[in-house]
Parts: C-alpha cells; structure tokens; sequence
C-alpha cells in the first residue's frame, strides 16, 4: 500500500507544479487591465517596485492566483468566525493588517506547516516507514490546522505584549501630562507637548488622536476612540476623567494632578505584587536545589567519619 500511496503523492505534487506552470506562462502572455490602459491615461502611475514582471518572475503567478488567496481567506473567516472581535484585537496590537490579510497570513502559515508535514512523511514513507494513508493525512491535516491557530495565537501575544508595553508607560505620560497642564497648557497642547517628548506606543496613540484632531474630528471623540481602540483600563479611566473636564469645564489640573496621583498608585500596587510573586518563585531553586545541596555537605562529613570508624 506504501508504493501506490508514494506515487499518488509525486503525482499531485507533480501535477501541481505543471498547472503553476501553464497559469504563469498564460499571465506572461496576456497584459494586464492595468498595463494596456495607463500609456492612455494623462498621469502616469509609478508602479510600485517588484510589481512589473521583468522584476519579479512569479509577479504575474501571484496576481494570478491573489483572488483564489483571498476567497480562501474570507472562506476561512466564515469558517472561524469571530470577525469583529479579530478587528478589535489589530487595533489593540496597532497593526496596519486588516482581518482579510490576516486570514490569508493564517492560511500560509497553514500551507507551510502543511508543506512540512508532507515533506517529512514522504521522507518516512522513502525511507521505508509504515505509515498510513489515513495516519499522513490526519498528520497533514493536524499541521495545517496548527499552523492557522499558531498565527492567531502569535496576534494574541503581540496584544498582550503591546498592553504590558503601555501600561507600564501610562504613568510616565500621566505625570508629563500633570506637569505640562500645570505650566498652563491646555488639553489639546498637553497632548501634543507630550507626544513630542515621549516616545512609545502610548505616545504613538496620542500622535493618532492629534491627527484626528486635525482632520476634523473633536477632540474628546478622538480621545475616547482611542480607549477603545487600547481597552486598557488605566487609560480608559483617565481619558475618561479628562474628557468629563473638558466637556463640563472642571479645572483640568486638579483633575489630571489626581489622575496621574491614581496612575502612580496602581504602578506602587503592580510592582508590589509583581515582586511577591517573585519572591515566592525564588523559593523554587532555594527549597529544591540549594538547601538539598547544604543538607549534603552538612551531613556528609559525619556519616562518613562513621563509616571509617566503624568495625
């Protein structure tokens, strides 16, 4: 069963190769919509580098197979599901991609762990191994789907990541905040003031909501998008403290002075913490490898001096 399952697989692999051929040489042949319009059009549009195909080989292969990708993709989406919650993690991750790009990540993460696996089970199956086909499949099968999930789960980390990242610069901006309304200025110069002379993703964000001022927008609505663009607590707790001020015409430096009273606090607690679950953690190697050792080097010397003087 081993020879016939070996030539099935070289065939389809083989069969592949020659269809991914045939499609590259047809997309060589045929000019795209877009090269036989632009010599008419009055402005001519720099193409972008690697999008001739005299620069990139597979270029005409790829804008060839991209909308079969992306069907895939959005396949897939309906398959997970989860949409809105997916956009909402991009946006906590400040990533550019957007959910159909990233399906298309997670299908060739996929597609790669998928490679892999079939690689190694041919090898296997050369080499004499018995494997099934329904064992190769399921292990296929198992790659693919760990791959899709390996790059959720790498976007998860990178949330994590970027949230730890901000919470911890929260209180540096709140006290630059404090102090920059505090010398008179206001909400909208304080922010600005701040992300001048801070560098971070906190700061980042607040470029994002002096850019949303400028296009137009209020600025506590750009305020509070970016609370729930973040869905950081601290943050949403302080954004909403300055927007109250703002709107309802509080005394902003009371109010920040407080805020940032509040952001130094939580900090005090987060390390205090942090460090009791550290020192439980350094009683691992003390109770289990130092003392043990001290133990040792205590009782040995009089075991053997008993040893020697026993008859």
């Amino acid at each position: 069963m081993t020879g016939p399952f070996v030539g099935a697989l070289l065939g389809g692999a083989c069969a592949g190769g020659a269809l991914c051929v045939v499609t590259f040489a047809s997309a060589r042949r045929r000019p795209s919509l877009e090269a036989r319009v632009a010599p008419y059009v009055a402005t001519p549009r720099i193409a972008p580098a690697g999008s001739e195909s005299g620069l990139v080989p597979w270029s005409g292969l790829a804008a060839v197979a991209m909308p079969s990708v992306r069907r895939a993709g959005r396949r897939l989406d309906g398959v997970l599901g989860g949409t809105a919650s997916l956009r909402r993690r991009l946006e906590q991750a400040g990533a550019e991609t957007t959910v159909e790009q990233l399906r298309v990540e997670q299908l060739a993460w996929g597609a790669g762990a998928f490679g892999v696996v079939f690689v190694a089970v041919l090898l296997c199956l050369a080499g004499g191994a018995g494997i099934s086909a329904v064992a190769a499949a399921l292990l296929c099968l198992s790659a693919f789907v760990s791959g899709v999930l390996a790059r959720e789960q790498a976007l998860s980390r990178r949330v994590r990541v970027r949230t730890e990242r901000i919470e911890s610069e929260f209180p540096t901006v709140a006290e630059l905040f404090a102090l920059a309304v505090a010398a008179g200025e206001g909400a909208h110069g304080a922010t600005s003031r701040v992300t001048r002379a801070c560098s971070g993703e906190l700061a980042r964000e607040l470029g994002v909501v002096l850019d949303d001022t400028r296009g137009g927008r209020g600025f506590a609505a750009a305020l509070r998008a970016m609370a729930d663009r973040l869905a950081v607590p601290s943050v949403t707790r302080f954004v909403e403290g300055l927007v109250i001020a703002v709107e309802r015409g509080t005394p902003l430096a009371d109010v920040v002075r407080a805020q940032a009273a509040d952001a130094r606090d939580a900090r005090r607690r987060e390390l205090m913490e942090t460090a009791g679950r550290r020192e439980i953690a350094m009683l691992v190697p003390v109770v289990f490898l130092v003392l043990p050792v001290t133990v040792v080097f205590a009782l040995f010397p009089g075991f053997y001096g008993l040893s020697l003087s026993a008859p």
